[in-house]
């Protein structure tokens, strides 16, 4: 018969165990290959998740945006008077341009794929090397470059000071009228108002049990377990930290040909921790923004997923692995203006 002390042994020895069992069944990701990703899971069973639905609405002041879109879609703040701010971010195609490197004026071809302007407002940082802290000051960056608008603040200004219309409506809202603090303001205010919430998957965050269906819902949980999920979060679903590409295996090596952009964070800090960091992009929309990563290497989700489980994680995907993640994916295209984003 065992002691009573003995016994009290034995059962705290018994619930270590348990403790023990319990905690490496749930941190090791479940796939065989897959590297431990860096941050903590969120349990879904307790009805919190780690990214979080787009609101359904905002406290934008209407004429700002009004002004604001009417000047996004103006091509006279480029030199030649053919590039608008929409030029490059189509609203009809996801807020991007879809070709490998945007085309400025006078038909010169940049270095960057775009990134997309909608749900641009929830990024921490803008541009993939994150030099503008926001979008008023990411305004400075395209207007005066070589290879896109290729002016300058007076001569727009000047420009604009030209049309009756604009001199109304910046004297009704800005004291200073037409100037680069207020046209820089209007177009960030609209650029705020792009977001695309009312997804399938924010309706399923929202309660929705049904708006997945299961390939969609064992997608989410394939990008959770292997570890996407740990740079990819929140409620913009990325843009909100910087990660090294190429954490697993070296990207660049692999695709050779390292240009002066591919350095990424450095080009800012001139850190050598940095080189070949970016940040984060927002997977909102995803399925509507190809091509994919700063150097518009992968044509197709599917490829984009792959690039990243191998680069990243250190899995080699199986197809219908990399199916059911891009089934996923596709449930974070939203609604813009009560249409679903095209």
């Amino acid at each position: 018969m065992v002691k009573p002390a003995r016994w009290l042994v034995l059962v705290l020895l018994i619930v270590a165990l348990c403790e023990t069992v319990f905690f490496i069944w749930f941190s090791v990701p479940d796939h065989p290959n897959a590297q431990r990703p860096a941050k903590l899971l969120v349990d879904s069973s307790t009805g919190q998740e780690p990214i979080t639905p787009i609101p359904m609405g905002s406290n934008l002041d209407a004429r700002k945006v009004t002004l604001g879109r009417r000047l996004f879609y103006d091509p006279l703040f480029s030199r030649a008077n053919t590039i608008a701010c929409a030029h490059c971010h189509d609203l009809a195609t996801g807020g991007v341009d879809g070709l490998q490197h945007a085309i400025g004026i006078p038909e010169k071809e940049g270095k960057i794929n775009t990134l997309t302007v909608f749900n641009s407002g929830f990024n921490f940082r803008l541009f993939w090397d994150g030099r503008a802290a926001t979008l008023e000051d990411q305004i400075e960056f395209p207007l005066p470059h070589a290879s896109e608008m290729d002016s300058a603040w007076p001569e727009a200004i000047a420009k604009l000071g030209k049309s009756a219309a604009y001199r109304r409506d910046f004297q009704a809202i800005y004291q200073e009228g037409i100037a680069p603090q207020s046209i820089k303001d209007a177009i960030a205010t609209f650029e705020r108002s792009l977001t695309t919430p009312n997804s399938k998957f924010d309706r399923f965050l929202r309660g929705d049990m049904h708006a997945l269906d299961s390939d969609e819902l064992a997608g989410y949980q394939l990008f959770k377990s292997l570890g996407c999920i740990s740079c990819h979060q929140g409620r913009n679903v990325g843009g909100n930290m910087y990660e090294k590409l190429g954490l697993v295996e070296d990207y660049f090596a692999s695709r050779g040909n390292v240009q002066d952009v591919d350095f990424g964070r450095y080009n800012v800090t001139g850190n050598e921790e940095d080189r070949h960091e970016f940040r984060v992009p927002s997977l909102r929309n995803v399925a509507l923004t190809a091509p994919y990563f700063h150097d518009a290497s992968a044509a197709t989700l599917e490829h984009a997923v792959a690039t990243m489980a191998k680069y990243q994680l250190g899995v080699d995907l199986s197809s219908e692995e990399i199916a059911r993640i891009v089934k996923f994916l596709g449930t974070l295209t939203g609604v813009y203006q009560g249409e679903k984003s095209k």
